[in-house]
């Protein structure tokens, strides 16, 4: 499981990193609105831990941008406010739970599970990006009038890249995805997976798909 906190007093957020190492939990830290976005946007992720009261903004504001953005994560609302109009407010926000501080830990753990364990929206089998046609289900893959075929890690990044169409998406987010998070992310293996699949869906065709932004990652969509 991986989780983002983004709780910007260090105490804290050691604490839950603590506690969430200790139930083999991989997490990491964002502490600033700017930083939370970044890496809520771009990281493949099972749970968002995010607090009300950032520098730069607010964890609802927050929550609304990584909504608007497509962002499907779980969202645990974390903050110091009881009140039921900021718990209302953080659910319309697009939360999918929220607790209150000081809390037990214990509680916490639980409902990360709890949200984790919830069966996700029905995503279409059948996903289409420009003139690149996806099917999830059967593992197929045309573009245009042309059948593809994938070996299983190719697949596998091509269905990283579509279900995060317009997104950037960074090295750890794809190698953790394609393989997994003990996988070392400054391999060139990543390169050379991304270049076999860019000759078989981008070469001989137009517009281009798979997108390398310098220093960033990858963006894949038209």
């Amino acid at each position: 499981m991986r989780v983002l906190i983004v709780e910007d007093d260090p105490a804290l957020a050691g604490v839950l990193r603590e506690g969430l190492a200790e139930q083999e939990i991989q997490s990491w830290v964002a502490a600033t609105f700017d930083d939370g976005l970044l890496h809520g946007a771009s990281a493949a992720l099972d749970v968002i831990l995010l607090d009300v009261l950032l520098p730069g903004g607010s964890g609802f504001d927050l929550c609304r941008r990584l909504r608007k953005k497509g962002v499907k994560t779980p969202i645990i609302m974390l903050t110091a406010k009881d009140a039921v109009d900021d718990r209302v407010a953080g659910l319309e926000a697009g939360a999918d739970d929220y607790l209150t501080k000081p809390f037990a830990f214990r509680e916490l753990l639980a409902r990360v599970r709890a949200v984790v364990r919830r069966p996700p929206a029905l995503a279409p089998e059948v996903v289409r990006v420009a003139d690149l046609e996806v099917d999830l289900g059967r593992r197929a893959v045309r573009r245009g009038r042309h059948e593809i075929r994938l070996t299983a890690k190719e697949f596998a990044l091509l269905e990283f890249f579509v279900r995060h169409a317009g997104q950037v998406v960074d090295r750890t987010a794809i190698t953790a995805h394609v393989w997994d998070e003990n996988h070392d992310p400054f391999t060139n293996v990543l390169e050379v997976l991304v270049r076999r699949l860019r000759r078989k869906i981008d070469d001989d065709y137009d517009p281009k798909l798979i997108q390398t932004l310098r220093g960033a990652g990858y963006r894949f969509g038209a």
